[in-house]
C-alpha cells in the first residue's frame, strides 16, 4: 500500500461523509459525525479487504471507489439501525456543498491530473574499437629507436542511435631507446602526421588538437646510452581516416638534442679508525 492510495481512501471516506447529509438529511450525527463515519468505513473496510487478499490491485482509482462504497455502507447502517434525531436543525448545507466540491476537485486532480514522468535515463555508451594493422612497429630516427605497441583506434558512441559521444582517438604505448654508445639524448617532443593514399595529409576536424607527444616528466625526457623510456600514446585521430582506403601511413616526428656522454673516475684516500 502506498501513501497515495491511503490518501485516496481518506478522501473517498471524506466525500461519502459530506454527501451523506445531502442524500439523507435526517437521522445522522451532523457533518462531523458523518465525516468520522465515512473515514472509519473507508479506511477500515479497505484495510480489511487488503488483509484478506481481495483488494482490487494497486490502482488508486479502484481503491478509492471501494473505500467510498465501504464508507457509504457504514453511514447507511447507522442511518438505518441507529438514527439520531438532532436537538436542533442543522444549518450546514452550504458547508457540505463547498466541502464536497473541494474533495471532488482533489480526487479529480489525483485521477486526471498530470502524472510526473520518470526521469529520462542516460543512453548507454559503448566503445567502438578499430584495429590498426600492424598493431606494433619499430622505427629508427637517428640514434633513437621508437617502438609503438598496442595500437588501436577507439571512439565512444551512443548505443542504438550511433551518435558519437567522444571522437576517435589513437591509443597505445611508445618505447624510446637511445642506441648511442657515447651520447646522451634529451627528448623535446614528438608529433604524428596522418597521410592519405594520395600523399596528402588527413586533417583533423575543427576544435580538435594536433596529435603531439610531450615528454614532460624528468624521468623520461633524458636517455643515457642504452637507456629506454616508455610513454603512453593518447592522441586525436581524424574521423575521415576511419574509412579503410583513406589512410595510408602515419609519420612519427621526434625532436631531441644529443650531447656527448662522458664518464670519468675520481679517486680519494680513506682511513678507518679503531672500534670504540
Amino acid at each position: 500500500m502506498t501513501f497515495t492510495m491511503f490518501v485516496g481512501w481518506a478522501l473517498a471516506g471524506l466525500l461519502a461523509g459530506v454527501l451523506a447529509g445531502l442524500v439523507v438529511s435526517r437521522g445522522g450525527h451532523g457533518l462531523k459525525g458523518d465525516i468520522y463515519l465515512g473515514l472509519a468505513g473507508a479506511i477500515a473496510g479497505s484495510w480489511a479487504l487488503r488483509a484478506i487478499g481481495l483488494a482490487p490491485g494497486n490502482s488508486v482509482v479502484a481503491g478509492a471507489i471501494v473505500a467510498f462504497v465501504f464508507a457509504g455502507v457504514l453511514i447507511a447502517v447507522q442511518r438505518r439501525f441507529r438514527p439520531v434525531e438532532p436537538a436542533r436543525e442543522e444549518h450546514v448545507m452550504l458547508w457540505r456543498w463547498a466541502l464536497g466540491a473541494v474533495v471532488v476537485a482533489i480526487v479529480g486532480w489525483m485521477i486526471f491530473g498530470p502524472v510526473q514522468q520518470p526521469a529520462a535515463t542516460a543512453a548507454a555508451v559503448q566503445d567502438k574499437t578499430y584495429t590498426v594493422t600492424p598493431a606494433a612497429m619499430k622505427l629508427t630516427a637517428g640514434i633513437v629507436t621508437a617502438e609503438l605497441t598496442d595500437l588501436k583506434v577507439t571512439e565512444r558512441v551512443e548505443e542504438g542511435s550511433g551518435r558519437i559521444v567522444s571522437p576517435a582517438k589513437l591509443t597505445g604505448r611508445i618505447i624510446l631507446k637511445n642506441t648511442s654508445r657515447d651520447q646522451t639524448v634529451r627528448l623535446i617532443g614528438g608529433k604524428l602526421r596522418y597521410v592519405g593514399a594520395a600523399g596528402q595529409p588527413v586533417k583533423l576536424e575543427d576544435m580538435r588538437t594536433e596529435p603531439t607527444i610531450k615528454f614532460a616528466s624528468s624521468a623520461s625526457d633524458r636517455l643515457d646510452p642504452g637507456q629506454e623510456a616508455s610513454e603512453s600514446l593518447d592522441v586525436d585521430f581524424p574521423t575521415a581516416a576511419l574509412t579503410a582506403p583513406t589512410l595510408k601511413t602515419i609519420h612519427f616526428d621526434i625532436a631531441y638534442i644529443p650531447s656527448a656522454y662522458r664518464e670519468e673516475t675520481a679517486r680519494f684516500g680513506v682511513a678507518i679508525g679503531g672500534a670504540k
